[in-house]
């Protein structure tokens, strides 16, 4: 494979980088790393809490994870009744979920609804199995116009890479008292934004990291995550002739996923070899269009460059295989092919803070409430198996759905520093649930609000009242 392999520390060469200075380009109440759906909700949640702030992303859009690694559809963040008995698996969308009420609102909603209204998304119902397919490129367009009128100011194109702290600088493994701001990685040469709070909401906690948070990877015991994948969406599908075969063979399809016998077919002459249990797509807004989720690329870390070049190079291999498999195999997809690929794989797991409070499994599964709860989430928990094909899927009781407390969102031992998204105090197990979209936006939406009364009120973070932080959000139309 043409991917630099990872050096080992014997035999790697190191050299000492020369010393840098870093213009402060910008002065705001709150910084946000990661223009993702927990930096959207952040961003949100502070502005329309009165506080100025600045956005900072890596690429050049919003969105995260739904338009950069193209995962599509939204899943549910609706509570689960009973499983109605008169499927339509010709949707191609979820039939598994029964009728429900929405437990996450807020920066979601108000986002949901201009996306809907722009035609760049279907509306969640038990006939989506309250799901939300969308265009991604209306995703983008809509996203940059909500934060532009909420008064957010943004610079693209710029990683972060550091926190200006109390003491200066953080460097990697020196920790930092207190986050002062963030170091930016630009076209233009490092540049630093200052802020008396920030907010990371990279998906990987890598400004906690870097302020000396300590932090969990991986399943216990191996220490193994969950795999990479890289989505693409699909056209040129005839979907009445896919329809058909679905109805000629009821036992080969189950509402997004199946085809066993075709994979079984394409195995044994030698043209799939496929990474996961069964093949997995979903419809989209566009008719003819689907958005696949097939490719798995295991025992690679989103935190090592040289993983994520493996895997880059991994899926899109995979990727042109299952391509293939469609249009020999698949009834329906003679003439399909590939419309886009993720801009980047997709990363589920990474890094999850020590956080003051750490969310399990049984909280989930118990669907557990916080007197300090600032977000509600209700999707399953959701492994893809680390190590291959298999995926465990465990459901919340009917009708619940669990709370995320406000310590899941404070790093043990950092000051000035909220995480929020997939990154949160969390087991592997629990994080399955909770890295979803909507609830990544909930939980920025609460972290927005939290940093923008603690910069009004010039208190800490942890000093914030939690009812003032529920009373905010309540007041901007979340559910808590």
């Amino acid at each position: 494979m043409p991917v630099l392999p990872t050096p080992s520390e014997r035999d790697s060469e190191a050299v000492d980088l020369p010393g840098r200075r870093a213009p402060i380009v910008a002065r705001c109440d709150v910084v946000i790393a990661g223009g993702g759906p927990s930096g959207m909700g952040a961003a949100l949640g502070a502005a329309w809490a009165g506080a100025s702030v600045v956005l900072v992303e890596r690429f050049g859009f919003l969105g995260g994870n739904p338009t950069a690694a193209l995962v599509n559809p939204l899943m549910s963040w609706h509570t689960q009744g009973a499983v109605q008995q008169d499927v339509d698996d010709t949707r191609l969308l979820p039939q598994d979920h029964g009728p429900g009420d929405p437990v996450v609102a807020g920066a979601l909603q108000v986002f949901l609804d201009r996306l809907i209204a722009a035609e760049g998304a279907v509306s969640p119902s038990l006939e989506t199995g309250y799901t939300v397919p969308f265009d991604p490129e209306t995703y983008k367009s809509v996203a940059l116009e909500l934060l532009d009128e909420a008064g957010v100011r943004m610079l693209f194109h710029a990683f972060a890479s550091g926190i200006l702290a109390d003491g200066g600088p953080a460097m990697q493994g020196r920790a930092a008292a207190g986050a002062r701001g963030v170091v930016l990685e630009t076209k233009s040469g490092p540049i630093a934004v200052a802020a008396p709070v920030v907010i990371d909401c990279t998906g990987d906690a890598d400004l906690a990291a870097q302020a000396g948070a300590r932090f969990q990877v991986g399943r216990e015991g191996d220490g193994r995550v969950q795999p990479m994948t890289l989505m693409f969406r699909l056209g040129g599908v005839d979907q009445d002739r896919f329809n058909a075969y679905i109805r000629d063979n009821p036992g080969q399809w189950r509402g997004v996923h199946g085809l066993w016998d075709l994979v079984a077919k394409a195995s044994e002459a030698g043209d799939l070899d496929l990474p996961r249990e069964d093949i997995l797509f979903f419809a989209t807004p566009h008719r003819g269009e689907l958005s696949v989720n097939c490719t798995r690329v295991t025992a690679a870390l989103g935190t090592d460059v040289f993983d994520l070049s493996r895997a880059e190079i991994e899926a899109r291999r995979q990727m042109r295989q299952i391509a293939a498999f469609f249009r020999k195999y698949v009834p329906g997809f003679a003439s399909s092919y590939v419309i886009q690929s993720g801009t980047t794989v997709g990363v589920r797991e990474t890094r999850r803070i020590e956080a003051d409070y750490v969310l399990t499994a049984q909280d989930v599964l118990e669907a557990r409430k916080f007197p300090d709860a600032i977000a509600r989430a209700s999707y399953p928990i959701d492994i893809h198996n680390p190590t291959g094909k298999g995926t465990v899927l465990r459901k919340l009781p009917p009708g619940e759905w669990y709370e995320v407390p406000m310590r899941s969102l404070l790093p043990r031992g950092v000051e000035n520093l909220l995480v929020a998204g997939r990154a949160i105090g969390g087991t592997h197990e629990a994080h399955s649930s909770y890295r979803v979209t909507p609830t990544a936006m909930a939980t920025g939406q609460a972290a927005g609000v939290c940093a923008a009364l603690a910069v009004r009120q010039r208190r800490g973070l942890r000093d914030v009242p939690t009812a003032e932080v529920q009373a905010e959000l309540r007041r901007q139309g979340a559910a808590v």
